[in-house]
């Protein structure tokens, strides 16, 4: 009873508190007996403008005309430019903060402003957004792209290039009497010398030096602060803040994200960030790799970026405005900020790299093999041929329409194939930026697919496909045109 008078005390902003006093009149002359005597009135009147589901059951049941109580609540609503819920947590939050500072001694004083300064500079978007440009150029483009789709990528590559797949070659050869075997481990297409060599030698660095950063950023507390900034942004895409952590997953794998959208709140809010997830957020090793190439060429990467990081908040913008529903309520426990341990960040890299491995490698040799099958039955050659058309309609050479082939087994598999190609025949800038853009916009990984069939089920699932494949083809056609309507050379 002491915390709920307690909790009666609070001020609200003065449109709340004029409807509650109309409420008040308008409902204890229509049900006076409506209030349980086991909650104050007060109380009961905040849950009526925050439009409980049981307590507006309850006025539906009792009161014929309530549309004008709805109408006074989304009047209030507009008056205060937010939702009325977030409205009273606010006031509620500020209330308490006063409160323990009337009643609460610190005893670490000095640590404890510095971590709370600290935290003020995380979700202040004036401070939040430069930290978080900090933290992509340096965690992101520096450590992932440069150097895991650079460095680790090159050298593990050359050490395919020239020490196993060479031997892998000779040792088919040698035991397989038939070439139609031998094209299946080895050779152009094999599953080791291409499966394997993709996954291990492309994939697999990207993926370690992202998760790396990932469990770095997650151990210092920063994640539920980079979602406590965001949220006004991703209410525009009919997100809540929480959706932040699916998100910034799936820089990771989609896969594991697409599974993690289960946290979220509302089915709406489940679909929604399915989509992009699919459509606008590239797997590590899928934007790694692209990092990679495109780092030489600055002004490409750029536009690359542009134009996904544009796709993206247009089509959750859309996709808040098509699908109806209210936007759901932002409540997550923020930890406290501390130093990393590098023991957690090398349990967590470690955890995740395998679960990602151990999913990619079958996939990858599965991949090989459907390949193999499609080069042996002439099926390869004769998609290859489709493929080829469209390709020269974005201005790209007939040798990249495989790479586009790939990406209808994983798109990082597309990636890889992409940076097999950059180092065959070098590419223009404009070209590999036409690439990424389709790489990044294209169908979900396997994986992934499967996922989502589990998630919302065969229709939705083939809706969003749908979309999306007519939809990274026709981007990278705009973007084609753009550049030489223009007469941009990246």
């Amino acid at each position: 009873m002491a915390n709920q008078l307690m909790l009666n005390d609070i001020k609200y902003p003065q449109p709340i508190e004029e409807t509650l006093a109309q409420l008040e009149i308008i409902l204890s002359s229509q049900v006076p007996d409506l209030i349980p005597k086991t909650i104050s009135q007060r109380s009961w009147l905040l849950l009526v403008i925050q439009k409980d589901a049981e307590i507006w059951q309850q006025l539906r049941a009792r009161i014929h005309h309530y549309q004008p109580i709805e109408a006074l609540i989304e009047q209030t609503q507009e008056e205060l430019g937010m939702p009325i819920t977030e409205a009273i947590a606010l006031s509620r939050q500020r209330w308490g903060m006063g409160l323990e500072q009337q009643v609460l001694q610190e005893s670490q004083s000095d640590r404890y402003q510095i971590g709370e300064r600290l935290h003020q500079l995380t979700v202040n978007p004036i401070t939040g957004f430069p930290l978080l440009i900090f933290i992509l150029y340096y965690g992101v483009y520096q450590f992932v792209g440069n150097f895991g789709a650079g460095t680790l990528v090159d050298l593990i590559e050359t050490f395919f290039e020239e020490r196993i797949n060479p031997v892998v070659n000779e040792w088919t050869a040698t035991i397989i009497p038939w070439p139609v075997l031998q094209d299946l481990i080895a050779n152009d297409y094999g599953i080791i010398t291409l499966g394997i060599r993709y996954a291990t030698a492309i994939v697999l660095p990207v993926v370690a030096t992202y998760f790396f950063m990932f469990s770095l950023l997650e151990d210092t507390g920063y994640l539920p602060r980079l979602s406590l900034m965001l949220d006004r942004l991703f209410k525009t895409m009919g997100l809540s803040g929480r959706a932040v952590i699916p998100i910034v997953l799936g820089l990771g794998c989609d896969t594991m994200a697409t599974l993690v959208t289960r946290t979220l709140e509302t089915k709406r809010e489940r679909i929604i960030a399915t989509f992009l997830l699919s459509l606008a957020v590239p797997c590590a090793a899928q934007w790694g790799v692209i990092v990679g190439l495109l780092a030489q060429k600055p002004a490409a990467l750029l536009l690359w970026g542009l134009i996904i990081g544009g796709i993206f908040l247009l089509a959750g913008y859309l996709m808040s405005r098509f699908f109806p529903g209210n936007i759901a309520s932002f409540y997550m426990e923020i930890p406290p900020l501390r130093l990393p341990k590098i023991k957690n960040i090398l349990v967590k890299t470690f955890v995740r790299m395998k679960w990602y491995f151990w999913e990619i490698i079958p996939l990858f040799i599965f991949a090989s093999v459907l390949i193999w099958l499609g080069r042996l039955t002439g099926l390869f050659d004769l998609i290859v041929g489709w493929l080829e058309p469209i390709a020269l309609a974005l201005e790209l050479p007939r040798e990249v329409a495989p790479v586009f082939l790939y990406g209808f087994f994983r798109r990082d598999y597309g990636a890889a194939g992409l940076f097999d190609i950059q180092s065959q025949m070098g590419l223009t800038g404009n070209q590999l930026l036409i690439c990424a853009v389709v790489l990044t916009l294209f169908l979900p990984c396997i994986a992934q697919f499967q996922v989502m069939l589990k998630e919302h089920g065969t229709k939705i699932t083939m809706a969003m496909v749908a979309f999306i494949f007519p939809f990274a083809f026709f981007v990278g056609y705009l973007v084609s045109q753009f550049l030489n309507i223009l007469r941009i050379s990246l």
